[in-house]
Parts: structure tokens; sequence; C-alpha cells
């Protein structure tokens, strides 16, 4: 084999795949964390080693001295211990028992011809061991987050009031939701909760706008830029902020958009056109403001407008709701009412009764807050569980502006716990959300 090393001009001029989610360096599940008990990565054919945040040069080197092309290396969940394997692999066995051959130039002159090995998940062999590396970091990750929603030794200021919360992070993300409008998703969504926020802190105190990464001079130009343009959320597509988030460790390779999509074709590409069995079930719609049901789209909606004076399909006219924005809103009502609060003017009461008798005696049942307030990625989450009135929202109207929709989105197979922390679980069986 070719002999270690590489010059300073092979590095820069070879760009192999950029540095991104899965792998990351310094989250606990990531190459050389506890589990793996090292800081650098080994070639497998050779006794080089470099440091966990030289990925690239590690692939540079298997290139060019080497002639090994790992395939699509960003899906390897743990790629120090995929090399660790395969080292002890390719001292067992010669290469090619494990590598497909590709031969360059193979019509020009002997002397010009090269070998290059590719080593791809098509061996069965190393598809096997990604998803085991890939399992293994989900358990890493399920368990950091299962550890981040007990702990109560939290303890953090707010990064736009200053305001210090200790015990759970929940207080300091529902604060901000609150308060400052500011939603980066339930917390029970989140994991390593202490990096994103030192993450965001980081841009803040850069002077960078949290969504669209633009630098200010000052921070008051920064504040008055963040809120005029409605700019206190994160970008959804920003894979930055990818591994947060662990939807997207739940298949290998695949992000939350990927999987959602993805449940979407297996449900078109059933082939199964036999409706023969099919028996409708009709939808509960219960009123947002009493305990009224109805099976009829239209009596719940001629119920809420003639006993509470609520008119949901004036407010979709006047303010061009999408079906989305319908969700978001009936979900941020259905929580303010639950909270006994007011969401005309944000005053809190003992009772939802007493909540209602204000609302009726003030006029505020039709006054809503700026859009900015209920318009967030979590009310894309319904506050109660098989909540009729949403499935019988109108989507006649498609969103016309191809604005990016950030949804973050829960899977129930994975992420069973989330429907402990909805409100009806908690009505129906007491235990013990985010901007």
């Amino acid at each position: 084999m070719a002999a270690c090393g590489w010059s300073e001009n092979d590095r820069a001029d070879s760009i192999l795949e950029p540095l991104c989610f899965p792998e990351d360096p310094g989250g606990p599940w990531g190459p050389g964390g506890p589990a793996m008990g090292k800081e650098v990565s080994l070639c497998p054919l050779c006794p080089e080693s470099v440091p966990l945040s030289a990925r690239e040069r590690l692939l540079q080197h298997l290139l060019l001295q080497h002639k090994l092309v790992i395939a699509d290396v960003r899906l390897i969940a743990d790629l120090p211990r995929y090399l660790l394997y395969w080292k002890g692999r390719l001292m067992e066995q010669p290469i090619t028992d494990f590598c497909s051959v590709i031969k360059t130039n193979s019509e020009g002159p002997v002397e010009k011809q090269e070998f290059y090995f590719l080593l791809c998940d098509v061996l069965p062999e190393d598809r096997a061991l990604r998803e085991q590396l890939q399992q293994r970091r989900l358990e890493e990750v399920l368990a950091q987050q299962e550890k981040e929603r007990n702990d109560v030794s939290f303890q953090r200021s707010c990064m736009f009031c200053s305001e210090e919360f200790s015990g759970n992070r929940s207080l300091l993300l529902n604060h901000m939701n609150r308060e400052h409008s500011f939603s980066i998703g339930l917390p029970d969504n989140i994991v390593f909760c202490g990096e994103f926020l030192d993450l965001l802190q980081s841009k803040l105190d850069n002077l960078q706008c949290l969504y669209c990464e633009k630098p200010f001079r000052d921070k008051t130009t920064l504040r008055d830029h963040m809120r005029k343009k409605s700019h206190r959320r994160i970008r959804a597509n920003n894979q930055q902020y990818d591994r947060f988030y662990v939807i997207n460790y739940l298949e290998m390779g695949k992000s939350w958009e990927e999987v959602q999509s993805e449940d979407d074709r297996e449900m078109l590409d059933s082939g199964d056109d036999d409706w023969s069995d099919w028996r409708s079930h009709p939808v509960c719609a219960v009123c947002l403001f009493c305990e009224r049901q109805s099976e009829s789209t239209e009596q719940i909606h001629t119920h809420m407008e003639e006993t509470h004076g609520f008119h949901l399909h004036q407010l979709k006219t006047e303010l061009t709701l999408t079906f989305y924005q319908q969700v978001k809103l009936v979900n941020f009502l259905r929580r303010e009412l639950h909270q006994s609060r007011c969401y005309g003017c944000s005053q809190r009461f003992a009772s939802k009764a007493e909540v209602l008798q204000h609302m009726a005696a003030t006029g505020h049942v039709m006054r809503l807050p700026a859009s900015s307030v209920w318009d967030q990625p979590q009310y894309y989450f319904p506050t109660y569980e098989n909540d009729g009135l949403l499935c019988v929202l109108s989507d006649s109207e498609a969103d016309e502006d191809g604005r990016d929709v950030p949804v973050f989105a829960e899977d129930d197979s994975a992420l069973k716990d989330l429907k402990e922390s909805s409100v009806l679980h908690r009505l129906l069986e007491p235990r013990g959300g985010c901007s």
C-alpha cells in the first residue's frame, strides 16, 4: 500500500463531502463520545490517525493514499467506530473481498490506469454495520433525551430578558414561547438542549439574526429587525439544528421532512384500491368554549356563532388563513382557554368560566392577538388528543405564498412519551411545549 501522509495542497484541493449531520464531534452520541473513549479517527489501512474534528482530512487521506472511497459517509452514525470495525476486518482479509474495484482510464495507457476501491452498503456486512451504529446512536440519544426531560438541575437565563430559570428546561422554553414569541419546539422533542441554547446564544452575542443569519451592527438594530420581520424563530430547513430534534435520529440518513414524506408515499402507494369494506366513523367535534359536541361541521360552527359569538369562517376569510394556519389558531385558542387566559388581552383568571364571562363582557371573543403570537410551530401539535375540530377544518385554499412551513413533526412510534405531555392526558391521568 502507498505510504501514509499527504501534503497541504492535497488537503486544500480535495473536498469530498461537506461536514454536516449526522456526525458531530461535540455531541455525547457522536464520534469519540463516552462509549467510544477515543479522541481520534483511525485509518483502516495504516497506522495514520486524525482528530475527530478533521473527518475531511481522513477521507482525503483514504482517497489519495489508499484509493479507498467510502460511500455516503455523511449517513454513517459513528464514523470512528465504523472505521475501527473495518480496520480489524481488513487485517484479516484483502480489501477486494469487501470493496467494488473501479478501474480508471481503462482504455488509455496501462501506466495511467488506476484502481479505486468503493466500500458501500451494497455489501450486506457493511449495511448491517451501519444499521447497528444507527440503532446504537438512537438508543444513546433517547437516553440523553430522557435524562434531560427528568433533569431538575437545569439553570439558565433567558436570551431576551435575562430572567433566571432553574429546575426543568421546560420552564425556560415555555417562558420564551409565552413572553417573547420565540419557539424552538416542544421540550419533549428536543435533545442536547444546553448545546442548542448555547448555539443560539452565541449567534445573538455575535449580533446575528436567528432566522436569516444576517449580522447587525448593534443589539438594538438586531432586536428591531427580528421583531419587524417576525424573525424570532429558527429556519426549519437549517440543517445546523437537525441534531437537536429526536425525530432526525429515527431512520438512517433521513431528516424529519423525508420521514414525513415517506409516510405519505407509503399510504399513496399501498396499491389497495378496494374500499368496499370502508365504514365511516363520524368525527365528533367539540366546541372551543364549552363541552358541546356535534358530528356535523355546520352544527358546531353554528353553535359557536350563536352561543359564543365566535365566527371561525369569518376569521378564515378576513385573515386569509391557510389550512395549517387554521390548525395553529385552533390549537392556540384551546391552549389559552385551558390555561384560563383570555387570548384577546392575555389576562388570566381563576377558572375557564370566569374567562368566558370576561370575554363575553369585553367583546374579546373575536379579538385575536397578532399572528406572530399564534402562528408558531408549536401550535401544529394538538392541545387535545383526537381533537375532531381539526379534522373538519376547510382545506380548500392552498398555501399560495410559497413560504417554508417550519413543521416540527412528531412520530408516536418513537416518541411515545410525547402524548403524555398533552393537556388531555394530564386531565385524564394526572402526571408530572415552546417558543
